[in-house]
Order: C-alpha cells, then structure tokens, then sequence
C-alpha cells in the first residue's frame, strides 16, 4: 500500500511546475520586451505579414509556416492575459494598444500586397481560414497554456515557435487583409473572427496559468472591481465561444453527412453496378443535402433512377436531392474524371470522329449515285424520243458571274446521225425542265463521220459552182 502510495505521489509531483519556475522578474521582462512594436519588432512584423501573404497567394504551406515562425504577434497577446492575471494596469494598457496597432498594421499591409498582386484566387490556404468554430477554439487555448507554461519555465526548449504555428495569428490576419482588398467581406469577416479567437483564448489560457501559478499581485484592486473584471472576462469568452460551438457543430454535421453518402455511393453503386453504365464523376454537397452522380455509357431506366433513390432512405438521407447526369458533356472538368472514364471518353471521341467522317463519305457516295441514277433516266427518256443518241455524259457544276452564283448541268449528247438545229435546242429546252429548271450547257457531238464528209463536199461542190458562175 505504501509503494502504491509513493508511487501516486511521484506522479503528482510529476506534473508540478514549481520546481521549474523562473523568477518572476525575468518572467515579466520576458513578456513585456515582447509587447512593444517599434524598430526591429515592428519591421519583423512588416516581413512577416508580406511572407504569409505571399505564402496563401501561391498556397504554399511553408511558407506560411515560416511566417508564423518569425511573427511576433503572439507578445502583446500574452501581455494583456499576464497583464490582467497580475493586475498590471501598465502592461495590460501597452499590450492593448500594442496588440491593436499590430492589428492595424497586418491588415494595411496584407490588404496592400493583394490590392497589387495579379493572382486574385482564393487559395485552399486561405479557405481554410474563413470557416473557424470550436476546435480553432481548443488549439488556442491549449496553444496558449502551452506559451505561457514555456515562458514561465526554465526549459523553455522550442515551445514557442510550435505554438506560433499551431496558433496561427497571421495567415488569419492575412486573409481578412485579403478579404478587404477584394471586397469579399465574407473573408475578411470569417478570418478576422479566427484571429479574435485567437486572441482570446491565447490571453485566457495566459491569465489562468498565472494565476494557477500564483504570480505576485502588482496592484491590490478591491473585490467589487474584481469581480466586474471576471464578469467582463466571462462575458466576452462566452461571446466569442458561442458562434464556434455552431460552426462545429455545423462541420460535425457534415462530415457525417460525407461519410453517409461514401457509403451511399460505394455500396449502392460500386457494388450493384449497371450493365454498360460507368460512374464518371460524383459529387456531394453537404450543405445542401445534394448528391450529383455523372454517368457514361448507356441510359439509365427511369425505374432504375427511381429504385437508387429509394435507397438513400437506408444511409439515413431521406432529405437527400439525388441528381443523375448522364453522358459526357454533363463533366465540365476532364481532371475530375477517373482514369477508366477518361479513357472511355477518349474512345468517345474517336468513334464520334470515325461517324462523322462515315457520314461524311456516305453522303458522298448519295450524291454521285443520285447522279448516276438522274443521268441514267435522262439517257433511257432521250433515246426514247431521239434513237439516234448513242450515249449521255452529265456532271453537276457551279456557273459563277459577278452578280450571282447557281446551279448548272454539263451535258454531253454523242449520236449516230446529225440533228437537226430544231432538234438540239428542243432537246435544250427539254433537259431544263427535267433538272427542275437549273442551267444546262449541251455540247452535241456525232460520231457518223460519213455523213460529215457528204456535207463537206457538197459545200466544197456548190462553192466550184458559184465560182464557175462568176468566171465562165
């Protein structure tokens, strides 16, 4: 019984502190060196507010890190909780004001920076320091108790920096200057917020450690004002606690609602999966309540559609809008498709062209065999009206003046005999008619040369004659 009591004992003494405790002196002019803005502190924290800046502009983690590794944001925080604990009116005056110009300052030139910076997006970095609720609450707090144990121990190691980064006063700060540069007052509002949790729960952590410490009284103040200050203290961290509360509680609601649709969505689609029916993308809006499922391949039946959302009472999301997009062109960022719908959308794409160009190709080969079936009807309609036409040539044209363009015919008649100059230009005629009146050019052509010699040598034999005439 007595080792167990021993053993409890060393325990307890495990997690003193006063064998550790720096003087008091050293411990006060500690905190109040770090409270004053002015000359190197005040341009280390100009530095500061341009590297996070910079380090939420291109969202680079480590960049931000480093800003809040050398930020000395964190002194006047701690002064106006130590300020307070130990009554000291003086420290806690220059804390607040040193605290409110350091503010001021981050702002401005945060705000600067983005109103000159050509990239205007908001980063995932920055995101993240909109939406504060009671966990940012937790870190600061324990942050807190972890900077003012450190300070006021004599192994101090490397707490402060860790807390520096855990608490993160300045991308906050950073983000509400951003916010105002961009008149997006939702940033600067959610961040700013962020960083007066910060603020307060840093200052609070600081003021019960010291008082659980028992650092000495500056100033004895009497019970009614004492009690007036733990009132306002009260007051405010309920104020500022409220709203975080319903921000987590929020984002707990969420992340419940996420893990429900996963589920939804692996058991109910991954594992009963429809035959041709590929999921493309899916997309969940908690906030919403809203599920957006993309699929490629063929249709899905309305009773299939129907029979999905009948499910979702199951996940326990019968408040839940399912929406089902099927086909490609629903996907408007190609990156967010998997590797199996990217490949079938790039099959897609290839037989899509192939179509076209057979279509293409077809209508190519409709319009020379209409062709060919018009002149074949014209031929087998001339030759029952001349017999003498021994073939028909026709091509369709363009005929281009300089005050239109239009349709026209090239046809070529070849025939066993002359023809009559009545004939040809009925035959003329007659072929306008049958191509729905477009221009038709005609060429006649003979192929009995027979009858071209006799012609020629009768004109040869009349002309002798008239000359015999005129010179007997």
């Amino acid at each position: 019984m007595e080792k167990l009591f021993n053993y409890i004992r060393g325990t307890v003494d495990a997690f003193k502190l006063n064998n550790e405790k720096e003087e008091f002196d050293l411990i006060y002019t500690s905190i109040d060196s770090g409270v004053v803005f002015k000359g190197t502190n005040l341009w280390i924290l100009v530095f500061a507010i341009f590297i996070a800046s910079l380090g939420l502009n291109v969202n680079s983690s480590a960049v931000i890190i480093g800003a809040m590794l050398i930020s000395p944001l964190m002194g006047p925080i701690i002064g106006m909780g130590f300020g307070i604990a130990t009554t000291n009116l003086e420290l806690l005056k220059k804390a607040s004001y040193n605290y409110l110009f350091a503010a001021l300052v981050g702002i401005t030139t945060s705000t600067i920076y983005f109103s000159l910076t050509p990239i205007n997006v908001a980063q995932t970095e920055m995101l993240a320091r909109t939406s504060p609720n009671i966990y940012d609450v937790l870190i600061a707090f324990f942050g807190g108790l972890a900077g003012i144990v450190a300070i006021a121990s004599k192994m101090k190691g490397n707490v402060i920096p860790g807390v520096a980064i855990a608490t993160a006063l300045m991308p906050p700060l950073c983000t509400a200057g951003y916010g105002l540069a961009t008149l997006q007052f939702e940033f600067f509002f959610g961040a700013f917020y962020l960083f007066f949790i910060n603020t307060v729960f840093i200052s609070l952590a600081t003021l019960v450690t010291a008082r659980i410490l028992k650092f000495p009284q500056k100033e004895i103040i009497n019970t009614k004002i004492a009690k007036r200050t733990n009132r306002i203290i009260l007051i405010v961290t309920i104020l500022t606690i409220i709203p975080s509360i319903y921000f987590g509680y929020t984002m707990v609601q969420q992340d419940r609602y996420n893990q429900k649709a996963a589920e939804f969505i692996k058991s109910e689609i991954a594992t009963h999966p429809i035959p041709n029916v590929y999921l493309l993308k899916e997309e969940v809006d908690a906030a919403n309540q809203k599920i957006t499922l993309t699929y490629g391949g063929e249709l899905i039946p309305k009773e299939e559609q129907e029979a999905m959302k009948r499910k979702l009472s199951i996940f326990k999301l019968e408040n839940t809008t399912l929406e089902i997009k099927q086909g490609f062109a629903n996907l408007k960022d190609q990156e967010e498709i998997n590797p199996l719908a990217a490949e079938l959308l790039a099959k897609e794409k290839i037989i899509t062209s192939m179509s076209d160009e057979l279509k293409i190709k077809d209508a190519n080969l409709d319009s020379v065999q209409m062709i060919r079936d018009i002149g074949g009807q014209v031929y087998k309609e001339l030759k029952a009206q001349y017999s003498t036409v021994s073939s028909l040539t026709m091509q369709p044209g363009i005929k281009h003046t300089d005050s239109m363009v239009r349709n026209a015919w090239l046809v070529q008649i070849c025939h066993d005999s002359i023809m009559a100059k009545e004939d040809r230009t009925r035959i003329r005629s007659w072929l306008k008619a049958r191509v729905n009146g477009e221009e038709v050019f005609v060429n006649f052509n003979s192929t009995d040369t027979t009858n071209y010699k006799k012609i020629n040598m009768s004109r040869i034999e009349s002309l002798f004659d008239r000359i015999k005439r005129f010179n007997p």
